[in-house]
């Protein structure tokens, strides 16, 4: 509006010069301002006294325009350049955003989403054993979302290869059966031979001997009968003493009978019949031996015939418990593609899960929380869940569990660690479903009445956090002491009391902030630093919070907007492009109880050494900076330009750390930008 009236009043100064310069042309018209929309007077001629006055009228009346539009065009420019020089003489108030600080409720939420699902499934995997091929066809699948009852049929595979081998293994084992027969026949046949001979060839080959032992004791008795009768006759000179040696030699003969005969029933009696009975024996184990084998071997090919029909069996699965059908579809990381998909035809292997049925009374909801956040929650946490499918209504949920170990990543994931968190569904609608997607809003940490401020009020330098506060005329820096935030607000343990006004774009008064004396990057601070770095496969600082409170794990804040990011204590920190622009800090760790103020510990703190090392805070490490420290700080904090580019960012800083020490650094805050 000033500029308005300005314009106006110097645009009425040029026609009164306009009407001057046509009265110095002799020219006899009239000057009258008219006013026109944009407050500017238009200069008309009235009728001229003759011909030739007109012409000359004419004339001066262009000459007359053309200097009014010049006039014209220089009244603005001097208007716009009068106004804003004005606006710029002002001391920058129309800048300065402002708010108190304020005493009231504070919330730390996690949000995220999950998928429903059931923390006690029955499922029906696919327990047909792998032939050739390694899977099976389905030939039919019950639809999905169809309640059941037990006993009802919920899957029908292919069953033609089984029935192929059913046929060929019935063959089998007939042959078995028959090889069994003969093996036990074999064995009876052995047994029959040893009784046979122990009860009829033993016995008449003994008998054979003991009628040639009976014959020879005759023969020896009668050749000693004819020596003595002859033996008496010579002595009577009756026979000669050839015939007397005849009839000795006869009872030898006789005697020698005898002996073999005896010596041939010991024989028999003593070795021989133990050789046959020992050759019997072994011909009976032997046959029993072959005859338990051709047993054992009939009853596997039996179990395996009784396997392929209980695998026949198998091919038509039935629900075992009553509840809803839900396929049990996966898919891969990549791209998000479908890797299997229960449906009529698809190949299934064996043990595959196929169908769950998800017991709708113990409903709950998985999520992934980024590594960033996940020392924050703990199990018992409060949590309000939303589904997508029920919208206007929200449910009371509770956290179960928190893995302990991050969820397998894909390539689209990268170096990014989610953690899965199981949250209860207290009392679980009748509609929701398994497959359903939910928001879970994790009450983190709550308090009734604390002293807090927005996040965007903070200047923070080398690890450290100042206000600026305004009080009329007045500036003031002062440093303060901070605890948790979320993503508008940060709790304030020390440094300001309720009402203070402070500025909410401190980065755009950096010329009045008066900071302290801070040490620089070279000093022995950075080098005790660096000496504290953990090294790989060394174990975590968990020491007592730095605002009270124990910290156990790799505590970091997570920041949005304005190239927020958390450091040590799990405070965010403003972006270089300055907190006015909606940056919000980063949400700190929580400490060891579910309320706790408590952050990061007294170890290793890669996020303070980078602050103090960026001196003008602007998220860079650039080659100056670096240049000011020592030679053998200098070559280590080189090694974290990842990208090679000559800077380092505090993302490439708290990545280079982490992969040095194995693990990751207090104070890393994934996703945010320098």
């Amino acid at each position: 509006m000033p500029m308005c009236l300005e314009s106006d009043t110097l645009a009425r100064s040029v026609i009164f010069i306009a009407a001057l310069l046509s009265r110095r042309h002799d020219s006899p018209c009239v000057v009258a301002g008219v006013s026109s929309p944009d407050g500017l007077g238009l200069m008309k001629n009235v009728y001229p006294s003759s011909r030739r006055g007109l012409l000359n009228v004419r004339r001066s009346g262009s000459i007359v325009l053309f200097t009014v539009l010049i006039l014209v065009l220089v009244a603005g420019g001097s208007g716009l350049v009068w106004y804003y020089y004005r606006q710029n003489e002002d001391d920058g108030d129309e800048r300065i955003l402002m708010a108190r600080v304020t005493r009231g409720p504070f919330e730390q939420i996690v949000l995220e989403q999950g998928v429903v699902e059931s923390s006690s499934n029955v499922d029906i995997k696919c327990e047909v054993k792998s032939g050739a091929s390694n899977t099976t066809e389905i030939l039919w699948v019950i639809d999905e979302g169809t309640h059941v009852e037990r006993g009802d049929k919920l899957v029908e595979l292919r069953t033609s290869a089984l029935e192929r081998d059913l046929v060929q293994q019935q063959i089998v084992c007939n042959t078995s059966y028959a090889m069994v027969v003969q093996a036990e026949n074999t064995l009876r046949a052995a047994e029959i031979a040893r009784l046979e001979y122990l009860e009829g060839t033993f016995r008449q080959e003994e008998q054979a001997v003991l009628s040639e032992i009976f014959v020879a004791e005759e023969n020896l008795r009668r050749a000693q009968l004819a020596f003595q009768s002859t033996e008496r006759l010579a002595a009577r000179g009756i026979v000669s003493a050839l015939q007397m040696e005849g009839d000795q030699f006869a009872v030898e003969k006789a005697r020698n009978e005898l002996d073999a005969a005896q010596t041939k029933l010991e024989v028999l009696r003593k070795y021989t019949r133990a050789k046959m009975l020992k050759q019997f024996d072994s011909d009976i184990a032997t046959s029993q031996a072959r005859w338990d084998s051709e047993k054992q071997s009939h009853e596997l090919e039996m179990e395996k015939l009784e396997e392929i029909r209980e695998q026949i069996a198998k091919c038509t699965i039935i629900a075992p418990e009553p509840g809803q059908v839900v396929y049990a579809n996966t898919f891969s990381g990549f791209g998000g593609g479908s890797e299997f998909v229960v449906e009529e035809g698809a190949l299934v292997r064996e043990n595959q899960v196929l169908i769950r049925l998800p017991d709708p009374n113990k409903m709950q909801v998985k999520a992934n929380v980024n590594e960033s956040r996940i020392s924050m929650i703990r199990a018992g946490m409060p949590v309000s869940i939303e589904f997508d499918a029920i919208r206007g209504r929200k449910f009371r949920g509770r956290v179960t569990r928190v893995n302990q170990y991050a969820e397998p990543t894909s390539w689209r994931s990268g170096n990014i660690r989610e953690y899965a968190t199981f949250i209860q569904i207290i009392d679980p609608p009748e509609d929701v479903r398994s497959g359903m997607s939910a928001e879970v809003r994790i009450l983190a940490e709550q308090h009734n009445e604390v002293l807090q401020l927005p996040v965007q009020a903070l200047y923070e330098t080398r690890g450290r956090f100042f206000c600026l506060l305004k009080d009329g005329d007045r500036w003031e820096t002062r440093e303060i002491q901070v605890g948790s935030s979320n993503d508008s607000y940060m709790i304030v343990q020390s440094g300001l009391e309720e009402g203070d006004r402070v500025i909410l774009n401190p980065r755009a008064f950096t010329d009045r902030l008066e900071l302290p004396d801070m040490p620089d990057a070279d000093s022995s601070e950075v080098q005790d630093e660096l000496a504290s770095e953990p090294r790989p496969g060394g174990s975590e600082a968990a020491g007592p919070g730095r605002f009270g409170g124990s910290a156990k794990g790799p505590p970091s804040g997570s920041g949005s907007g304005g190239g927020g990011r958390g450091d040590s204590s799990g405070v965010g920190r403003a972006g270089s492009d300055g907190a006015a622009g909606g940056g919000a800090a980063g949400d700190g760790a929580a400490g060891d109880g579910a309320a706790g103020d408590g952050a990061a510990g007294d170890g290793f703190d890669p996020a303070r050494i980078f602050s103090m090392i960026d001196t003008d805070g602007d998220g860079v490490i650039s080659a100056e900076e670096l240049a000011r420290l020592p030679a053998d700080q200098r070559t280590r904090i080189e090694a974290s330009d990842l990208d090679g580019d000559g800077q380092i960012t505090r993302q490439e800083f708290m990545k280079a750390v982490g992969q040095r020490s194995g693990s990751k650094p207090s104070g890393q805050d994934e996703g945010s930008s320098p």
